[in-house]
């Protein structure tokens, strides 16, 4: 399939709300109710109920945050390609952000957006399969802190671009700019160019070729991280053991910030 089999572009049209729970759910509806169209983009400017990985809240303060789910058109690839499709979208979201921060934005595996050990953003991805398999649509819900300067204690190390920058944005038209990255990065994945993909993945990987500390079964341990492989699964090395670990198998141990 080229780049350009699938139209329109991805942003060229725009839902804007309000307010919301979520947009991911919106989308999703959509495309129960069979009217998805690739590329559409729903915008909130609150989202009251945002979805997280593995079932988490994403809390964000209203009129004040990045909020966007994209629909896509995924009958292009099949289902165990799906990591390569994840590294795609985290590229084009972190850098995007990467812009506005001194190239100091990289990727916590699999698809948190982190700058200074600090989470900016994340991304949740849910897939519209049919019953034979085929991988119909999915919906890329992104959500990033803008001008959000307060957040609950109990969230670990958030940052917004604010507080790095020290400037007020227009979410709005961030949303229309981060559009442009993900149709360059959805475009570069039609060419099936999937090992540049992971290469710039692995590049951009926060804590790469570092010493971390993960947690697995309530035990804490000490290893270092080697990259993510073409099934999304993280490459660590402990003495002279390497493992393979699969997304929610183990939590990456982060200090928390003062």
């Amino acid at each position: 399939m080229s780049s350009n089999s699938i139209i329109p572009t991805i942003g060229e049209r725009l839902i804007e709300l309000s307010s919301i729970d979520s947009t991911n759910n919106y989308a999703l509806q959509y495309i129960k109710s069979n009217l998805a169209e690739h590329g559409t983009v729903i915008f909130a400017h609150e989202q009251t109920a945002g979805k997280g990985q593995r079932g988490k809240s994403w809390v964000t303060a209203p009129n004040s945050n990045l909020t966007l789910s994209a629909i896509l058109n995924m009958r292009f690839l099949s289902l165990p390609q799906q990591f390569y499709f994840s590294a795609a979208m985290a590229l084009a979201v972190q850098q995007f952000f990467n812009n506005y921060t001194a190239n100091e934005t990289v990727i916590k595996w699999p698809n948190d957006i982190y700058w200074n050990d600090r989470k900016a953003g994340g991304i949740l991805i849910e897939n519209s399969i049919s019953e034979k398999g085929i991988w119909n649509w999915a919906v890329v819900g992104i959500g990033l802190n803008i001008n959000q300067t307060q957040f609950p204690d109990w969230l670990p190390n958030p940052v917004a671009l604010k507080q790095i920058t020290g400037k007020t944005f227009n979410c709005k038209s961030l949303a229309i700019e981060l559009c442009y990255y993900l149709q360059t990065y959805f475009a570069l994945l039609q060419t099936e160019n999937f090992q540049h993909i992971l290469a710039l993945y692995n590049h951009n990987l926060y804590k790469k070729n570092c010493q971390v500390t993960l947690k697995k079964n309530n035990e804490l341990f000490e290893t270092n991280i080697i990259g993510v492989n073409a099934e999304g699964q993280l490459i660590t090395k402990r003495i002279e053991t390497t493992q393979l670990f699969s997304f929610g198998e183990i939590e990456l141990v982060i200090p928390k910030k003062k």
